[in-house]
Formats: C-alpha cells, structure tokens, sequence
C-alpha cells in the first residue's frame, strides 16, 4: 500500500455498514455484511486496520441491520480500540448511502464515506489531497471496469437493416469504487429522515451548481457485495493474505 506522506490528518471516516447484503445470501442470512470473511477476518476489520495504518482514527459506523453483532465485534477486539476512536449510528429505518449521513453529528470538516463492502489498497491520504486541491463539494474515487458481454450485439437502422455485428465485446466504465470525500456543505442539500441514496445526491448537486469531482487511480478493488467479487476475493486471500493486511 503506498501512502502519501504529504497530508496525514485525522479527517473523520464513516463507514456505511447497515446494508443487508441481500446479493450475499446465504452468508449474511445472520450476520451483517461487514462481518463477511475475508479468509480467516471479516472485511470490516481490514477496513479499520488500513485506516489505521493510513492515521484516519476517527471512525463513525452507520448501523442498521443486526448492528448489535457488529458492536459485539469491536467490543471483542482491543486493538481496534487501542488504535481507533469509534462511535456508531444506528438507523431505525434505512435511509440510503447519502441520507444516512444526517443523522451523525459533528461532520464540520472535510470527511470520508466508505461502503462497508470494499476491498481496496486505495491510498485514502492522497485522495483527499486530491479532493482538497480540486475545491470540488464531493469527491468519488474511481475505477476502470471492464464487462464483457457474453451475447452477439447487432446493430440496425429503422429499415431492420444490420449495420454492424459484434461478438461478445469488451466494454470499459468507470465506476464509482464506494468511496468518497464530502465538505461539510453537502449535509444542507441532505433532508433528515428522507432517503437519499448517493446517485440521486451527485444529481442535486451537480443541479445547485456544485462541483462534483472524480479522483482517478489504479489501486486494486473489489465489490464484495457481489458473488463474483466476494469469491475472487477468497482466491486472491488464499494465494497471498498479506496484500489484504487486517487484524494480526
């Protein structure tokens, strides 16, 4: 992991850990999704360690379903608590991956947001340095993804004529890695109690004239809300366990 020595202040983190991992099941049929394994430790505990080890202390965790096991998870392990100052939220009912963040207090400087499902060698330090010089209100990280499409795709005009015919292409997206960077002035355009997921949010403001920015990089990640990500984290672990650091 290569961290940027240049910016390593306590900015706040919170990790939104309240999904119900319903792409998941059955493994988090009775345990929530950040306590999924990865290997031997669940992907909540190397969370917590990389930021640890990048000098993000602070954390907040946005709870929601089966938040009590989670709790019980950090109360068992010192070391988290020894290296990290953590406090929770819990929502009673969900309110989406922008809309939970008004319901914490005391986001009054620049924070980080992270989904509780990512696997990623991202250098946090050096996002927000990015995020910072941009003067952008919010920061996503992102990542080259390509798809394949397993079907021959035709292409025709209105007269049924093919103009085209192409096998099973290639194409490439860059999508959004679950990762972002917020100035405190986004929280107004976040209405209390209402849902508000986060691309529904990237279009309010981008509609009131704010900067929406995107911090390009080729760190490793995975979704491991997804089954194919999820299992082709489990082979990465098992080939080499030290890439992914964690609880030791």
């Amino acid at each position: 992991m290569n961290v940027s020595k240049s910016i390593m202040a306590d900015n706040r983190v919170v990790i939104l850990a309240g999904g119900k991992g319903t792409r998941l099941r059955p493994f988090t049929a009775s345990f929530p999704k950040p306590l999924v394994p990865i290997g031997d430790q669940p992907i909540l505990a190397i969370l917590l360690s990389q930021f640890a080890q990048q000098n993000f202390t602070n954390i907040t965790l946005a709870l929601g379903h089966l938040s009590e096991l989670i709790k019980a998870y950090i109360g068992e392990h010192k070391s988290l608590q020894e290296r990290l100052t953590i406090d929770y939220v819990d929502e009673e009912s969900p309110t989406g991956t922008a809309g939970s963040l008004s319901l914490i207090s005391g986001l009054d400087d620049t924070f980080l947001v992270v989904n509780g499902d990512v696997l990623t060698d991202l250098d946090y330090n050096a996002l927000l340095a990015a995020h910072k010089a941009s003067g952008a209100a919010l920061t996503v990280a992102s990542h080259q993804k390509e798809l394949k499409i397993d079907f021959g795709i035709l292409e025709a005009g209105p007269d049924s004529i093919v103009t085209n015919y192409i096998e099973k292409p290639d194409n490439a997206y860059e999508v959004s890695m679950g990762v972002y960077v917020y100035e405190p002035r986004v929280l107004k355009y976040i209405e209390p109690g209402k849902y508000l997921d986060l691309p529904d949010l990237v279009h309010l403001l981008m509609a009131k004239g704010e900067q929406v920015g995107v911090y390009r990089n080729d760190a490793f990640w995975l979704d491991i809300g997804r089954p194919d990500d999820y299992a082709l984290a489990q082979e990465l672990y098992e080939a080499d366990a030290s890439k992914f650091g964690g609880l030791r």
